[in-house]
């Protein structure tokens, strides 16, 4: 809420000059005429924000927000009415004050976008944008309505990709902590047993009680390394537009994930293409908008390529061909709503399509994941009893001749 240095006059005409809250200029004439000052001049010297911490507000607080605002529109409720039974009946503190200062916003004069745009941590740019457009067309019960799909999707979505990473993630730890175990505490016994028989040890074995010194001497710097690795990755990136450009385009290509990630981000950008398509948000401005819902630098690059072929009068499909990063499934069914004025529902099509190819991806990657798994460990254990009991063979061997 913005703050405003403000010079007012009292009855007695008296110049009185202070610092208020207010969420504009109306709201803050309202509260200096509560005090029975007359507003002179006023500038903004500061905005505050509420601070949320990242998943503070969740999709399913969202969710919420939205089919009961669909509920309510369409009821001919009027929006702050609805808003204040969201308020008391909403259970995450955080989004009840969200909520409350939206309202104190819309009483202040604004319309429901604009105090949306208060939070940007809570209701990203394309939110707000598809709001206003509601607004304007005087068709936010279906905006609303369309979200809520579209939040509950990303939402299955959200959850089908967590089994991908959770189970990969498990069952690495236990190869590691299996692993761990044998070089730091198995290992070393069996080494020290070979090593009295005598004899020259084979090559994979001497390989194994090098590893395993290893383990045992820079047990810390294993452990390390992969946090160190990943909290500098994400600090270059970060920092480094041209490293974030080659990582994103990276992410693309990584082996079995690298095509569901594509999938998923082409799916993101034709359902709220399509979204703010309908709702009447012209075609530049919702490329330029879903520049920042895809969240990879690559394609956002495309996009922003095909908005400027576009704007230099190129056709769509044209210019989103031109990119070369768009797949011919996006290029046709453009081509195709470009020629039947029906872009939103080609885009739907596209969208319908790619969300059955990543459940059935992602069925197919989780299926593979096990055995591979498996293999690992398998070849790990492997590679340790031969190394150890291979020795012990031969020297057995020798003996009985």
């Amino acid at each position: 809420m913005p703050m405003y240095a403000y010079q007012s006059m009292n009855a007695a005409g008296k110049i009185i000059r202070g610092r208020m809250d207010a969420s504009n200029l109306p709201d803050l004439e309202l509260r200096l005429k509560r005090m029975e000052l007359d507003l002179i001049d006023c500038k903004v010297k500061a905005t505050r924000t509420i601070s949320f911490g990242k998943g503070t507000v969740n999709r399913k607080d969202l969710i919420n927000f939205c089919f009961h605002m669909e509920q309510m529109s369409t009821a001919g409720v009027p929006i702050i009415e609805g808003l204040g039974d969201l308020r008391d009946s909403v259970e995450n503190v955080r989004f009840r004050a969200v909520i409350a200062d939206l309202i104190e916003n819309i009483e202040g004069g604004l319309q429901l976008s604009e105090a949306m745009k208060r939070y940007p941590l809570v209701f990203e740019r394309t939110f707000t944008a598809l709001i206003a457009a509601g607004e304007q067309s005087g068709n936010i019960s279906e905006v609303f309505k369309n979200l809520s799909e579209s939040l509950k999707w990303q939402d299955e979505l959200a959850a089908q990709t967590k089994k991908i990473i959770m189970y990969p993630l498990f069952v690495g730890t236990v190869v590691l902590g299996v692993t761990f175990f044998l070089m730091i505490f198995l290992v070393p016994q069996l080494v020290g047993f070979i090593k009295n028989m005598g004899g020259e040890l084979p090559i994979h074995t001497r390989a194994l009680i090098f590893i395993s010194g290893i383990f045992i001497d820079y047990w810390y710097v294993i452990l390390l390394a992969p946090v160190v690795a990943w909290i500098t990755t994400k600090y270059v990136i970060k920092n480094n537009p041209s490293a974030r450009f080659k990582f994103d385009g990276y992410k693309l290509r990584i082996w079995l994930v690298g095509p569901i990630l594509h999938k998923i981000i082409l799916s993101r950008f034709t359902t709220f293409f399509a979204l703010m398509y309908a709702a009447g948000i012209t075609i530049l401005d919702a490329i330029k908008l879903s520049e920042e819902i895809v969240n990879n630098e690559v394609i956002a690059d495309g996009l922003r390529r095909a908005g400027q072929m576009i704007s230099e009068g190129q056709g769509v499909s044209a210019a989103f061909d031109a990119t070369g990063i768009f797949p011919p499934l996006v290029i046709r069914m453009l081509k195709i709503g470009e020629s039947t004025g029906q872009l939103d529902n080609a885009l739907r099509n596209v969208s319908y399509f790619y969300n059955r190819e990543i459940k059935e991806m992602i069925e197919r990657v989780q299926a593979l994941i096990e055995p591979i798994m498996t293999v690992v460990l398998g070849l790990i254990l492997g590679w340790v009893m031969l190394s150890v009991l291979g020795p012990i063979y031969d020297m057995i061997s020798k003996l009985n001749v």
